[in-house]
Parts: C-alpha cells; structure tokens; sequence
C-alpha cells in the first residue's frame, strides 16, 4: 500500500492539500512504513494540478491530508484515491496511525471563495 501526505519543508502535515511543498510518499509492507519517497509540489490549487494523476501513477490508493477542497478531493476519488482529512502534526504519526486504525476522517472539505481564488477551511 502507498500513502501520500501533503508536507511542509518543516515536515508537517499542511493544513492546506495546493499549498503544500511536497508530498511524502509512505510505501506500507506488512503494516510498517518500509520506504519513504518525495515528490516537489507544483504551487497553486491541488484541484488544478497533475497531482492526482502523478500519485496514481505511482500507485498511492490514499492521501491523508490537512484542508482541502471537494476539487481536489474529488480528482484524488477519480484517480482511485481515497482522502482522510482533518488530519495535522507529523506525517509519520498520521500514517502510523492510520495502519493502527485510529485515524478518524473529519468529513469536512475546505470552502472555496471564488472571487479571489482563495481558500478558507472550516473546521
């Protein structure tokens, strides 16, 4: 299994999925991380970029993730990617607690304001 996170360069989960600066890739082999890989982020909107398509090349079936938008949630579902979100803190922690079945889906997207392109989530 492959998990993808989007991370800062403090190796934080971002609390926003397109503003991140990359994405820590976690190849999952009999339920321990065995290899972590990282892929630089493109700036801008997630629902806009190539990563979904990028990620399911790579084989990841999910992205746990900070904020992000029913967009980019919706191209990660298209690709066969599944999105937890709410998630925050140390991707590895996250990831770990995932394998555990701890890790609990906030149900919440971000919204999308439209007049200037920006994003504002709610939890």
């Amino acid at each position: 299994m492959k998990i993808a996170v989007p991370v800062t360069n403090t190796n934080q989960i971002d609390d926003h999925f397109g503003h991140c600066e990359f994405y820590n890739v976690y190849t999952i082999i009999d339920g321990k991380i065995k290899t972590i890989d990282q892929i630089k982020s493109e700036q801008g909107c997630g629902c806009k970029s190539n990563i979904a398509k990028e990620l399911a090349e790579k084989s990841v079936t999910l992205m746990l993730a900070g904020g992000i938008g029913n967009g980019a949630v919706n191209k990660l579902n298209n690709e066969g990617i599944t999105v937890i979100r709410g998630c925050s803190g140390k991707p590895e922690q996250n990831v770990n607690q995932y394998i555990e079945g701890s890790l609990i889906d906030s149900g919440v997207n971000c919204q999308h304001h439209n007049e200037h392109h920006e994003h504002v989530c709610k939890h």
